[in-house]
């Protein structure tokens, strides 16, 4: 295959014997006695030759002139006689204020060109034009000023305009636009032309069009002032005092006749009225007719000479530098729309479609109410002026800005030096033009403020234009007063936070209780402030999703403007909410885990020998009867059956990540999270898509997660757990027919009690005799099941005396305590003999306790009051008995995941939030979320999440009950 690769060549590289042909992107040789145009794109002849022949520049064919007739005509087709010289170019010249006549009238060719003297006598008035070709009437500055066409001394002649000397001119101007950014002073071309004349006319004549030159002059220079300053700004200044007299333009003060209206006053404070002190006259609404939904934003656009070009709709993306379809840039101007765009623009693009600067004066319109038509000007918070060297408009104080009202996109003409006709060597551009909507407060109707347009202005030095870009950006931002939101949210969190303290003290003082101890000591000031830090989460987590859930409702379902959403800027108070929030969850959740894994628990197995069995005694040689023994299956079953439930939720995890995920995603809720006013769950592709409110994500998805929570709580409680499997109760029925008992201590004090000894006496028989017990149990032929005689009562929670417990200990730690060389001590048949001694003898013991034996350990049996089952305390102390506690509800679950479940879904939803508050997707929120609750999946930051705390619960939990069962560890699957 053949390459397909050409030299580059540019004009200027053909040089003066050669120009650039087109057809070919390249150069080629003129022929003999020609050279370069002006365009370098075709050949023309050298001066003294005149053209025989050409085809528009090309295969020209040119022939020298007589000696007699050595110029050539401005055609550069005929030979002529100059009497009075020739210019560079080899054409006749005439002087001054005299015109070339190379014709007759009827277009005879002359043998020798006329130089006609223009006639400037008080009847004429004339003077040639600029090309010198004809005579036309002198500009009228001087025929007032000299009655003439000449402007000598002592006149002043400044940008082709005559003015009178005399005192009460404007100072001399100052050429110069100042490029902070960059630290450059250049002297404009473009001011050093225009600027005194325009100045000079605007006060002398009052010459509309020089006095919105001069002020387009000022916003070029950013319109920044100073004390003693005679630049642009400084004579608009001037001549804005000295017109005082004028009058005014719609009875707005700081609009002069005659004079464009730049400035709304450097008082103080006057920034604050003007946006502030007066209403908008219309209102708006989310839903309704385009006049009130649109914002109908017009301007009236000029060039920078000062000529008005028209009136402009900001539809169709005129202040929006980013290119992008039609739909989506007018969507910048429906109400309650949070617009933003932006993108990276070329410099070389920029300077080809803004060679002429646009200045705009922005209003906006409405309806007066008689079907007039009305317009409200939109001030300007230029961010680039200097008022006495300093930025003011970007303090943050609104009372020390000073507004303005025209601006510019961009200005590629004041950085223009020496030369209109070169490229500029500074250029401005309008990098970040944000309109923002104020919402009154209190109002039903939807009454706004006088919008304000915010305009950030980047100077960028030219050095290589194809290779430069700008980063520039468009939004429109609606906010209201939100100081009372944030006063509310203070006076809730200082209640709920006060009312979490108390809540944390009774919690405090009933672990107190239940632990045995009533001094206050280090250990306890820990205590309550793990119990502070879980209820102080419940407290962040309720505000913020009373205020998510608060904002959604509101402000997609009014239809009327009565709220708009928060700013980002306003939303860190709430994304710190956030933070706390599941900072404190995960720290309550490590200390529930801790919690559980150190339980005390031990299965009380009811069996007892049936029969004897012959047994060899070992080192004796004899054969003795014994007791037959036990079998310890069930009791490892009952074992492996708590195992298993240690981790059973009220929910399905995984259903409910990916229900929640459906909702948001397949069906649209994650729209609704969108800063704009409709409340579809559907976007079509070509709409435009607004930014997300990060109080919006929170409060969707937080109440889905909590929606979709209690509606799986509700069908597990009311059909699952009642006609397919309620694992909870099924162990309890397990331990029954197991003919096993749980005693369980939470606390040193405190703790539950499952009474699972069988009613038939024995549960280690046959098939056929278990069919016949629980045949028997159906038809009510035996006793109930419940610890007191003719009850039901199966479970308690169990507050043991401090004696009690001391027996308890004093038991664990007899037949644990390790006697002997340590050689002897660490083998398998000692340990697995002290296992069973320990097993054996709290086994005895136990039982012997729940049957009444020992009087000086005796429980009583009772029902717990409301109070106290509302605060979780008990009001009476164990002193000489302990006390048995009915419970209808399964309360031992409270040291299982099953009995914690609002802490476990508060942290899945905290969890969820802060990655989509992160990552802005929902996706990677649910994905993380699943893998946090079903693998190992935490980072250093606390050590490996959820169900890497699954597993930790599973194993540990597994280790703390083959310690505290005194069960074989690989007994337990």
């Amino acid at each position: 295959a053949r390459g397909c690769s050409v030299p580059l060549q540019r004009p200027a590289d053909c040089g003066a014997r050669r120009y650039f042909d087109s057809s070919r992107l390249a150069c080629a040789p003129c022929g003999a006695h020609e050279r370069q145009s002006a365009g370098g794109n075709s050949c023309v002849c050298e001066p003294g030759y005149r053209m025989v022949s050409g085809n528009d520049g090309f295969s020209v064919t040119c022939e020298k002139c007589p000696e007699n007739m050595s110029g050539v005509t401005q055609d550069g087709w005929n030979c002529i006689t100059c009497p009075k010289g020739l210019t560079s170019k080899g054409n006749c010249k005439c002087p001054n204020n005299e015109i070339l006549v190379e014709r007759s009238i009827d277009g005879v060719l002359l043998n020798e060109a006329l130089c006609i003297h223009c006639n400037e006598s008080e009847q004429s008035f004339s003077a040639s034009d600029a090309s010198g070709s004809r005579c036309v009437r002198c500009e009228k500055t001087f025929i007032q000023v000299s009655k003439s066409c000449d402007c000598n001394s002592p006149n002043i002649l400044t940008g082709g305009l005559c003015f009178l000397a005399r005192e009460g001119l404007p100072p001399k101007g100052v050429a110069s636009v100042r490029f902070a950014q960059l630290g450059i002073t250049l002297t404009s071309a473009w001011f050093l032309k225009n600027l005194q004349s325009s100045a000079f006319a605007c006060w002398l004549y009052s010459n509309v069009t020089a006095c919105q030159a001069l002020g387009n002059m000022c916003v070029m220079n950013m319109n920044s002032l100073s004390s003693s300053g005679t630049d642009a700004c400084g004579l608009f200044q001037y001549i804005f005092v000295s017109t005082a007299r004028v009058g005014v333009i719609h009875s707005i003060p700081y609009w002069r006749h005659n004079l464009p209206w730049l400035y709304y006053g450097d008082q103080p404070g006057l920034a604050s009225q003007v946006l502030e002190k007066n209403h908008f006259p219309a209102t708006f609404t989310f839903k309704g007719t385009d006049e009130d939904v649109k914002l109908k934003f017009i301007a009236a656009t000029f060039d920078a000479a000062g000529n008005f070009l028209k009136w402009q709709s900001l539809e169709g993306g005129i202040l929006q530098l980013c290119p992008d379809t039609q739909i989506k840039l007018n969507a910048a101007y429906t109400f309650g729309t949070t617009y933003q765009q932006s993108c990276k623009i070329s410099i070389s693009k920029i300077l080809l479609d803004f060679a002429n600067p646009v200045f705009y004066d922005l209003f906006l319109e409405y309806n007066g109410g008689n079907g007039q038509q009305h317009l409200w000007a939109v001030p300007v918070l230029n961010l680039n002026l200097q008022y006495n060297e300093k930025f003011v408009n970007q303090d943050s104080n609104m009372n020390n800005w000073l507004l303005t009202r025209r601006f510019f996109l961009v200005d590629a003409l004041s950085g223009k030096e020496n030369d209109l006709e070169k490229p500029p060597r500074v250029i401005r551009i309008a990098s970040k033009i944000t309109i923002s909507i104020r919402l009154v407060s209190h109002t039903q109707r939807g009454t706004i403020y006088p919008p304000l347009i915010t305009v950030a202005y980047t100077d960028v030095l030219i050095q290589n234009p194809e290779t430069q870009s700008v980063m520039v950006s468009f939004a429109v931002s609606y906010e209201m007063n939100q100081s009372e939101a944030h006063i509310q949210t203070d006076i809730a969190l200082g209640v709920l936070g006060g009312l979490a303290v108390l809540w944390s003290l009774l919690k405090t003082a009933g672990w107190k209780r239940r632990t045995g101890n009533s001094i206050i000591d280090l250990q306890t000031v820990f205590k309550f402030l793990l119990f502070y830090a879980g209820d102080l989460a419940n407290v962040f987590f309720t505000i913020t999703l009373g205020t998510g859930i608060y904002w959604l409702v509101f402000f997609k379902a009014q239809q009327f403007v009565s709220v708009l959403l928060p700013l980002p800027s306003q939303e860190e108070d709430f994304v710190t909410y956030i933070a706390c929030a599941f900072s404190l969850k995960a720290l309550q959740f490590l200390h529930l885990l801790v919690s559980q894994l150190a339980v005390d628990i031990f299965f009380i197995d009811w069996e007892r020998p049936r029969g004897k069995v012959l047994k060899a005694v070992e080192g004796e040689g004899v054969i003795k009867s014994a007791a037959a023994p036990v079998s310890i299956w069930r009791t490892y079953f009952i074992a492996n059956e708590w195992n298993e439930i240690q981790t059973v939720r009220k929910i399905n995890p995984l259903f409910q990540v990916l229900a929640v995920l459906f909702f948001l995603e397949v069906v649209g809720f994650s729209n609704l999270a969108l800063m704009d006013a409709s409340s579809s769950l559907t976007r079509s592709s070509e709409s435009y898509v607004a930014p997300w409110s990060r109080v919006l994500r929170f409060g969707v998805s937080a109440a889905l997660w909590v929606a979709i929570a209690i509606l799986q709580v509700i069908f597990f409680a009311v059909i699952y757990e009642r006609f397919v499997e309620d694992k909870i109760s099924q162990f309890v029925d397990l331990c029954c027919v197991s003919n096993i008992s749980v005693f369980l201590l939470s606390h040193n004090c405190f703790g539950y009690y499952i009474h699972g000894r069988s009613v038939h006496g024995h549960a280690d028989t046959n098939m056929e005799e278990m069919n016949m017990n629980l045949k028997r149990e159906a038809e009510n032929l035996c006793s109930q099941r419940g610890l007191l005689p003719n009850t039901d009562g199966q479970t308690f929670e169990i507050s043991i005396s401090r004696k009690m417990r001391l027996h308890y200990d004093w038991i664990h730690e007899t037949l644990t305590r390790k006697r002997g060389p340590a050689r002897l001590l660490d083998s398998s048949a000692n340990t697995l003999e002290q296992k069973k001694r320990a097993y054996n003898a709290m086994n005895k013991f136990l039982s012997s306790f729940i049957d009444h034996v020992h009087k000086d350990m005796d429980y009583i049996v009772k029902d717990k009051l409301l109070l106290e089952r509302i605060l979780g305390m008990e009001f009476m102390e164990p002193i000489e008995k302990s006390i048995f506690y009915n419970d209808e509800g399964h309360s031992f679950s409270d040291v299982l995941y099953y009995g914690n479940e609002t802490t476990l879904l508060i942290f899945d939803i905290l969890f969820f939030s802060v990655v989509d508050l992160a990552s802005q997707s929902f996706v990677l929120a649910a994905i993380l979320t699943y893998l946090q609750q079903e693998y190992f999946l935490i980072n250093t930051c606390f050590s490996k999440c959820k169900k890497i705390f699954r597993f930790i619960r599973n194993t540990l939990g597994q280790k703390n009950l083959a310690s505290k069962t005194k069960k074989d560890q690989r007994f337990l699957i």
